[in-house]
């Protein structure tokens, strides 16, 4: 059997996202499509009602090999640009804030993102803003150190804000080129702490001007629709720039990206891919389309 790290990330995604393939009925013999039957497939795969209809209408149009236009379609429809990152002042660090509910893998990704950034050369600071889990700060920590980035944390209770407010400072006057902010997981629908993450990106802001210059939101590919309620939420709340798509390792349910690509204009930026440090990869488009429908 072949290791991870010699799989391609079709192979990888193509395991993932299983079920979603399986719910699409695409079989190797199918040519011409039963609409309906495709229709109710797409809206199983958790794809949406109006990324479905879209998807639908735009294969129509397009004619030709039913498979290769529904192919296309799905392609379209991910190849989103997406907020470009906001200007960094020149001698200031490259601020990202990582957001999410509980559960979905945010601190680990946090981690494997300082990982990424380290190995590319860069001096990165990660700020622990998660102050209501004391194991977050400390599974944080383990992580940083793994991956030879330096950490500013602080004791459980104290206000998120204060503690980005204090991150943001030590790393303009320690040179840092970034600086990544774990926040705490929470309900989108508790207004008081999606409320506490605009304040947290206020603050940054005035610290370091424009910060933060991305916002990634950690999706669990498990959840299926529920992904596209929890997007809207935090886009309301804060500027989203992309999506981080964790637990692509097992059984995935990846067709809401494509609903909150048409909805909101988010693409996937990184995939969760496994546990390992090395296991966060950046998405791409082609690898996605082929594992989803073939």
């Amino acid at each position: 059997m072949s290791s991870p790290s010699q799989r391609t990330l079709t192979d990888r995604l193509r395991d993932g996202l299983r079920r979603t393939r399986e719910r699409l009925g695409l079989g190797e013999e199918l040519e011409k499509p039963d609409w309906e039957a495709l229709e109710e497939s797409l809206i199983l795969a958790d794809v949406g009602l109006d990324a479905t209809a879209a998807i639908l209408a735009g294969v129509r149009a397009r004619g030709g090999g039913f498979r290769e236009a529904l192919r296309a379609e799905i392609r379209e429809a991910l190849n989103v640009p997406g907020p470009a990152p906001r200007p960094r002042s020149e001698g200031a660090p490259f601020v990202r804030m990582v957001v999410g509910v509980n559960g979905v893998g945010k601190t680990t990704t946090v981690a494997k993102l300082a990982f990424l950034s380290t190995r590319e050369g860069r001096k990165v600071l990660v700020v622990a803003a998660d102050t209501f889990r004391a194991a977050a700060q400390e599974q944080l920590a383990v992580w940083a150190e793994r991956s030879g980035a330096a950490i500013v944390g602080a004791e459980v209770g104290r206000d998120p804000a204060s503690i980005v407010h204090d991150g943001l400072k030590a790393a303009l006057t320690g040179g840092f080129d970034e600086v990544l902010v774990d926040t705490a997981g929470r309900l989108h629908t508790k207004r008081p702490l999606m409320d506490e993450l605009s304040k947290v990106a206020r603050v940054a802001a005035r610290v370091v001007p424009e910060a933060p210059h991305e916002t990634l939101l950690v999706m669990d590919a498990t959840v299926g629709t529920n992904g596209l309620a929890q997007a809207r939420q935090f886009a309301e709340a804060l500027p989203l720039s992309g999506i981080a798509l964790t637990k692509m390792d097992g059984t995935a349910r990846g067709g809401v990206v494509l609903a909150i690509a048409r909805e909101l204009g988010l693409g996937v930026r990184y995939l969760g891919m496994g546990e390992g440090m090395e296991d966060l990869v950046a998405f791409e488009t082609e690898a996605f389309v082929e594992a989803l429908t073939s």
